[in-house]
């Protein structure tokens, strides 16, 4: 049995795909989503082959599921939004579906999807998201979506204290705990407001408001004090930068 999860808020939007599918007997659609935490659910308890994914959905997008997940299957995006699919869709999916769209569009999509995963052919399916892909999308601006265990956090970006990073990985401090998000520390230096978070450092974003001073540190090195206690090294190329921001 090959397995499909449908994933998108619109009731319809979804019928039309179950429809459309009931001309493919070797797809079963085991499980159909409102939103992406109940994606997240649902492709962690099937593990399905395909996926049907819109992208702007209530409390997180289609990006910010796939983000959370280790492994994510074969995508097949729906939306009404042109401007991401070209830019972002063709290099990172099977393809994508603009609503409204024909049968016949959703037969290509289909088949394309099944010449590849009926062959030897390299899988054409999500790969890595790169960065760019992310800064589409309004909401990627103000907040960040982590996993924990089984549970989904949406934090608000006012609410992160600093940023480290961690290899792969970045580390991201907030007054209830640290949380690990694949991402990199540019990534944040270039979503972030540059008023309210400063890269003080090449492993290292603070949130101006919690500094509460700036001391030396050995030679020509300086540390920032937050107002948890924390100590933030700062470079030579963060200092000024810091000073600029805090207006000293």
């Amino acid at each position: 049995m090959i397995k499909v999860i449908i994933i998108d808020d619109e009731p319809l939007a979804r019928d039309l795909i179950k429809e459309y599918l009931h001309a493919y007997a070797f797809l079963t659609v085991v499980a159909e989503c409102g939103d992406g935490f109940e994606g997240v659910k649902a492709i962690t308890q099937f593990q399905p082959d395909l996926i049907f994914l819109d992208v702007q959905m209530p409390k997180i997008n289609g990006f910010e599921m796939l983000e959370l997940l280790t492994t994510p299957p074969a995508v097949i995006f729906t939306t009404a939004f042109d401007e991401y699919a070209i830019k972002a869709f063709e290099s990172h999916a099977i393809d994508y579906l603009l609503k409204p769209f024909s049968r016949e569009r959703f037969d290509k999509a289909v088949q394309k999807w099944h010449k590849h995963h009926s062959t030897t052919l390299p899988n054409p399916g999500l790969r890595e998201l790169n960065e760019e892909t992310f800064t589409l999308l309004p909401e990627q601006h103000n907040r960040v979506v982590v996993k924990t265990g089984n549970n989904i956090r949406i934090i608000p970006m006012h609410e992160i204290l600093y940023i480290q990073s961690d290899d792969d990985y970045v580390k991201i401090f907030t007054k209830d705990g640290s949380f690990l998000k694949k991402k990199t520390i540019s990534y944040f230096e270039n979503v972030m407001d540059q008023s309210q978070f400063v890269r003080v450092h090449r492993s290292y974003i603070v949130q101006v408001q919690q500094v509460t001073r700036i001391e030396p540190y050995e030679k020509d090195g300086h540390i920032a004090i937050l107002k948890s206690g924390e100590k933030i090294p700062i470079s030579k190329t963060g200092y000024p930068k810091l000073k600029s921001i805090l207006g000293l």
